[in-house]
């Protein structure tokens, strides 16, 4: 049998009701073919289920696109998947207790060129109850520079957001990343899994034209 190498999932599974970021709308599920109606149009022990799933593009674990804040930017459909598949990962394992912000001094060293850099925060156990929403890490604007400087091609935390939205309207790492071509992940889960270096983390949405951010299954392929 040929080798496999050992897979981390890092996505949050979506289900109808899931609150992602407080005041977005929830997914709804709903069928479109039940298994029992598809009995009448299939051939005799044959039968399929149809769904219909309604949901805003940022829920569960998602990829923004330069389109999501840049309306020049590349949306779903423009993104080149060599940016989004295989890339050698970075996992920056943020100390508990050192503050909300992760700095550039936090990032030293950090940044390989067409890799991925994750932001490990822990926040992830919150995930899904009121806690989630406040208090939340993020990237700090110089952290986004030295990252933009680096030439990473992305960017993952656990988190709420890549920035805090608890100082007002303004999204300097969204703004700085995504203007650079770096594509931003947010709501990881299970970084803890990854070594600092090693991985391979791979996050591809569907190709959608003139839409900006989607779900992905976002995992890592551990080194032997």
């Amino acid at each position: 049998m040929p080798h496999r190498p050992r897979i981390v999932d890092l996505s949050h599974p979506i289900r109808a009701g899931l609150v992602t970021y407080p005041g977005l709308p929830a997914p709804t599920i709903t069928p479109h073919l039940t298994r029992e109606a598809s009995r009448s149009v299939y051939a005799p022990g044959t039968e399929f289920a149809m769904d219909v799933i309604t949901m805003i593009g940022n829920t569960g674990t998602y990829l923004d696109s330069p389109y999501h804040r840049y309306a020049e930017g590349p949306d779903l459909a423009g993104l080149d998947l060599s940016t989004l598949v295989g890339l050698p990962a970075e996992v920056v394992h943020v100390p508990s207790g050192s503050g909300r912000g992760i700095t550039a001094s936090a990032l030293s060293g950090i940044g390989a060129p067409g890799g991925a850099v994750l932001l490990h925060t822990g926040w992830d156990e919150h995930f899904g109850s009121p806690a989630y929403a406040e208090g939340a890490p993020f990237l700090t604007e110089e952290g986004a520079r030295l990252l933009v400087g680096a030439g990473v091609a992305l960017v993952g935390i656990d988190s709420l957001n890549i920035d805090d939205t608890e100082s007002g309207g303004t999204r300097p790492a969204h703004s700085l990343l995504l203007a650079a071509g770096i594509h931003v992940v947010e709501h990881l889960t299970n970084l803890a899994a990854l070594p600092e270096r090693g991985a391979r983390f791979t996050a591809a949405p569907p190709a959608i034209e003139g839409f900006g951010t989607f779900p992905v299954r976002a995992f890592a392929e551990l080194p032997d």
